[in-house]
């Protein structure tokens, strides 16, 4: 049957360049449906991928990036179309072929955004070694391969624990260590490094490059630098290839990549705002080439005449005078016997945003859990506007007053269609019908997703599963928010309609907690709060902070990236202070440059 079908595989330019005997996957003209041919996913899709090619996917949330991440994957099959996997046709005239399914899935690696969909064993050890013992390999073939992939992501330490009490950044490691210990011909990670530190993306990044010559690899992101990466780039819009071609065609074109709804890289930002600003400079390649053009025309007008002061662009003070709305001392938590965190100190006033940041496992979505309510601490205090929440009664006088976002949106999904459950949390409150809807119709609105109303939470894509789960808190109107990672896995639009719905409640007085491995983002904040190890390792303003480079590098972290593009240029003579935003940077340099 196979052999009938495979001359309905028709091949694509780049296919046919690279020969049918070199391609793993090839996809024709291939449609997907969630509702039955109402609207697509994916729709007139035709791509191949080659033996140990990199490929990154990208486009705008909601145009189909994880679905057709399951298909190459093997784990689901398109409504129309035709689907060559492995060599074998899987896929044609409306059938699927069940045996050549199973038999690409033996040799394809899926990680999917959600970790937890593919943990399956109550011991890390247990769970990498699940799918090389289902290929009956031999027990010390297995063992080698559980301790070489834990390794590569750095998790051989974890090898004993109790997946339950990772964090969702380790858990990603985990699913990436289980799903390289298949060997696989093909790896597909889909959104894998959202929910990593520094340290977790940097390890990621070198995993891809170990398996260069091992395997093909395709990756869904949003990262301008994951595209970097790769020997090639597709970005889909709408469920429909709107880009097809080498990586540094498309990220060398800011406007076209706007609107594909892609963030251009920090270069080409930084290189558009100078321009505008009068500046003379040739679109840079990269980071560093761009900081040497911006130093020799500094160096050409006599240099930087003033500096600009180290908090620029950064909130220099935090809010002081009311009283605390959260407040916590020597707060601690243990899971039975083992600490997560202890002796944290905190204070919270109304209208301050407080950035928590660590790598992953240093305790900031087990914090989160504690401020919302949602678990009582082992020792110490905590109190939400003089409710002690170390008791049932305190958290039931706070309940519904602490909106919380968890990093996994999709946990707090549940209803029929959007609108409903965002509606269920105002039903529940006693408000009148009336109410409830301008609730529901202001917060879809809001963070621009009104159009998914009527939809299944369960069929969007995960950010917009990430919106939806924001525009639920949204209309219960909470006197105060805790963010865990809320960023994550969104596209630059959505992503900057989060940023302002979080300065719009600082705008408020309603506090803001924000967890967040993006430091840019941090930098932003009226505060900084560092955990390291379950404690408190740095806190306060941003430029305080981060003047700790060395300290945030041993935690794990970063700097924000105006700041290291800053201080390149002191490395090359041009000394324009210590910018902590993008903003704060592009003023610092047009004053500069205007001097």
């Amino acid at each position: 049957m196979d052999g009938a079908r495979e001359g309905r595989v028709p091949l694509g330019r780049y296919a046919a360049r690279v020969g049918r005997d070199r391609l793993l996957a090839t996809l024709s003209d291939v449609g997907y449906s969630f509702d039955g041919g109402a609207t697509w996913a994916l729709e007139g899709v035709s791509l191949s991928v080659g033996a140990r090619e990199r490929l990154c996917l990208m486009g705008a949330n909601g145009s189909g990036k994880s679905t057709l991440a399951l298909l190459l994957a093997a784990l689901r099959a398109p409504d129309e179309g035709t689907v060559e996997l492995k060599g074998r046709v899987c896929f044609a005239e409306g059938v699927p072929e069940p045996d050549a399914y199973r038999a690409a899935r033996r040799s394809t690696g899926l990680v999917f955004q959600d970790p937890d969909d593919q943990i399956v064993a109550g011991m890390v050890a247990d769970d990498v070694a699940f799918g090389p013992e289902n290929l009956a390999l031999d027990p010390a073939e297995i063992g080698r391969r559980v301790e070489r992939e834990l390794d590569r992501v750095h998790a051989l330490d974890l090898a004993p624990a109790d997946p339950a009490e990772l964090s969702g950044g380790q858990l990603q490691r985990v699913a990436i260590a289980g799903a390289m210990a298949m060997e696989p011909a093909l790896m597909v990670f889909d959104e894998a490094s959202a929910f990593l530190d520094v340290r977790g993306r940097s390890a990621l990044a070198r995993v891809r490059g170990r398996l260069a010559d091992v395997c093909a690899q395709v990756w869904v992101s949003h990262a301008p630098e994951d595209a970097e990466e790769a020997d090639r780039l597709v970005v889909l819009e709408r469920g429909r290839v709107a880009f097809d071609g080498p990586p540094a065609e498309l990220l060398a074109d800011a406007p076209r990549m706007r609107s594909l709804g892609l963030e251009p890289p920090f270069r080409l930002r930084l290189f558009e705002a100078l321009r505008s600003r009068g500046w003379e400079l040739c679109p840079p390649g990269s980071d560093d080439e761009l900081a040497c053009s911006i130093a020799r025309i500094l160096a050409k007008g006599g240099g930087v005449s003033r500096p600009v002061r180290a908090s620029r662009g950064a909130k220099a003070s935090a809010p002081s005078g009311d009283a605390a709305v959260f407040e916590a001392r020597d707060l601690g938590f243990s899971y039975g016997a083992t600490p997560v965190l202890a002796g944290i100190d905190l204070s919270v006033r109304p209208g301050e945003l407080v950035a928590v940041v660590g790598a992953t496992g240093s305790g900031k979505s087990t914090l989160a859990r504690l401020l919302a309510g949602l678990a009582e601490p082992s020792t110490g205090v905590l109190r939400f506007c003089g409710a002690d929440l170390a008791t049932r009664a305190g958290r039931r006088a706070a309940s519904g007053r602490i909106g919380f976002v968890m990093q996994r949106p999709e946990r707090q999904l549940f209803a029929e269609t959007l609108a409903k459950d965002v509606a269920f949390g105002p039903e529940n409150l006693g408000l009148p019908g009336v109410e409830v809807e301008a609730r529901v119709e202001g917060a879809l609105g809001r963070l621009g997703i009104a159009e998914l109303a009527d939809r299944s939470p369960f069929e969007l894509s995960g950010g917009q599963q990430r919106l939806a789960a924001l525009a639920g808190v949204l209309a219960l109107d909470p006197e105060a928010w805790i963010l865990d990672e809320p960023t994550a896995g969104l596209d630059a639009e959505a992503a900057a309609r989060v940023d302002a719905l979080i300065t719009e409640l600082g705008a408020e007085g309603r506090p803001v907690i924000l967890i967040t491995h993006a430091m840019e983002r941090a930098a932003a904040a009226d505060r900084v709060v560092v955990l390291a190890d379950g404690r408190v390792g740095l806190a306060g303003t941003p430029a305080e902070v981060f003047s700790h480079a060395r300290e945030l590098e041993a935690a794990g972290l970063g700097l924000p990236a105006p700041l290291v593009f800053a201080r390149r240029l002191r490395e090359l003579g041009a000394d324009v202070g210590d910018p902590l935003t993008f903003e704060a940077l592009v003023d610092a340099l047009g004053e500069v440059g205007c001097s």
